[in-house]
């Protein structure tokens, strides 16, 4: 009887030992788990939730941290007008910056596909990516510079320029006083008194650099003693300056040169009824003039200011240049991640729309899209998070009297908290502000994921 009654007992038994066995092991399991994970879990708590935490608390304070102030940050904050610039420049960021991107690396995407060193032009345009922003920044900041012997963009603007409207002749260069010539408001010189036809003349400049005068500059005082015929204005711009010394001014001396290249017009009752370009020696001619009084003017364009380009980094441009840096850099990163979406697209659904006649650009609209969406869309929302928090380039790029205006609230946040402003309250409520932008971007961007993995 009791050996039946062990017979019957003993499976119920090992069952019950068997699970509590089970249970031991997940238990175990769990502990070596979080014996792993505890390593992560403390770095998160210290370097993320603690800081975040505390950066909230310290919202509250005011500047020295020690009044508590409620809500005053937050108000203050909406009233700065460097903070309303900055959530404006950060909104700029966020419109244009992320959809820039994800096209241009849509549109490689493509057409890396039908380019025989896809490899090597991938890895081409990933480079950037490897480069420090802090490194970034200061190869913009030199190629945006100002000054076209500098920066490598107005550098190309100007010879552009210059190759379509010429450069000025000397733009330096002006009339000595009591010399015959007299300065109009628009820069330009003319006679002080009325010329006629038979007349040779000597109009001498001064300031002229060595540098901007010609090569081929010639002395001028031949052609100061050719004399005019009926009809005929003759005359000679100079250089009124005798190198080493010497010489009388307002005459044409043996060693002076003339001024080639200069515009020269005869103006007859307010109206330019003749022009004519100097020679290497200074000499110009008008022909066929009428009798009467004339004036000779040298137009303002012989003396304006070489065209110096474009002001990248001023305050209408700088926040457009930085996005431009940007771009250099995160181009790659969008191209190798759409690209990699685009290759696990069906071959099958893109050779059948071919076989039903669809052209390239149909199948890029209608199938190619579409079908990469949910890449494209992951792509947009990760740099959308990553332009919201850009500080390097803004802060490198932009130089000081322009900062403010192409100021984000991670660079405001800076400067308000360490940058001058000491004032670490507000410096906080900006940060909170900040992170409050970020987490709907990344939510969403954690939901398309784990829909992507069901």
């Amino acid at each position: 009887m009791t050996a039946t009654l062990l017979k019957e007992a003993s499976p119920g038994a090992a069952v019950g030992a068997g699970r509590e066995r089970a249970r031991r092991s997940r238990r175990r399991a769990r502990i070596v788990a979080l014996l792993f994970v505890f390593p992560a879990l403390l770095l998160l708590g210290a370097l993320v939730v603690y800081p975040v935490l505390f950066s909230v608390g310290r919202s509250f304070f005011d500047a020295s941290g020690t009044r508590f102030v409620g809500g005053e940050n937050y108000a203050e904050m909406f009233r700065d007008p460097a903070t309303l610039k900055a959530i404006r420049n950060t909104t700029i960021w966020v419109v244009v910056a992320p959809a820039l991107l994800t096209g241009l690396g849509l549109i490689l995407a493509v057409l890396v596909e039908k380019v025989r060193w896809a490899t090597a032009f991938k890895l081409l345009l990933f480079m950037p990516m490897a480069v420090s922003f802090l490194a970034a920044g200061i190869i913009f900041r030199l190629a945006y510079d100002e000054d076209p012997d500098k920066g490598v963009l107005n550098a190309a603007v100007v010879s552009v320029h210059d190759a379509f409207k010429g450069t000025p002749a000397y733009p330096t260069a002006r009339a000595r006083d009591g010399q015959g010539l007299t300065k109009d408001e628009d820069g330009s010189y003319r006679t002080s008194a009325n010329v006629s036809p038979g007349q040779t003349l000597t109009l001498g400049l001064v300031g002229v650099l060595p540098a901007d005068l010609p090569d081929g500059a010639g002395p001028a005082y031949r052609a100061a003693g050719q004399q005019a015929g009926p009809g005929e204005l003759r005359g000679v711009v100079y250089l009124d300056f005798t190198p080493g010394g010497g010489g009388e001014q307002g005459k044409v001396d043996r060693r002076e040169s003339g001024l080639p290249q200069m515009q020269v017009e005869a103006v007859r009752a307010g109206k330019t009824v003749a022009t004519a370009t100097t020679a290497s020696d200074g000499s110009f001619r008008f022909d066929h003039l009428a009798d009467g009084p004339y004036t000779v003017k040298l137009p303002a364009s012989n003396f304006a200011a070489p065209y110096e380009g474009v002001s990248w980094l001023g305050p209408t441009l700088v926040t457009p240049a930085i996005i431009g840096a940007y771009l250099w850099i995160w181009t790659g990163f969008a191209m190798v991640l759409i690209g990699a979406g685009l290759s696990t697209l069906p071959r099958d659904a893109l050779e059948a729309a071919r076989m039903d006649g669809a052209n390239e650009w149909q199948i890029f609209r209608r199938i190619t899209v579409p079908l990469l969406a949910p890449v494209l869309t992951v792509v947009f929302i990760t740099l959308v998070i990553n332009v919201m928090k850009v500080f390097d380039l803004v802060y490198i790029i932009a130089p000081g009297p322009v900062q403010q205006d192409a100021t984000v609230l991670a660079t405001q946040m800076w400067l308000v908290s360490f940058g001058g402003g000491n004032n670490q309250g507000l410096g906080s409520a900006l940060g909170v502000l900040l992170l409050l932008l970020v987490i709907p971007a990344m939510v969403f961007n954690v939901r398309r994921f784990r829909r992507s993995q069901r």
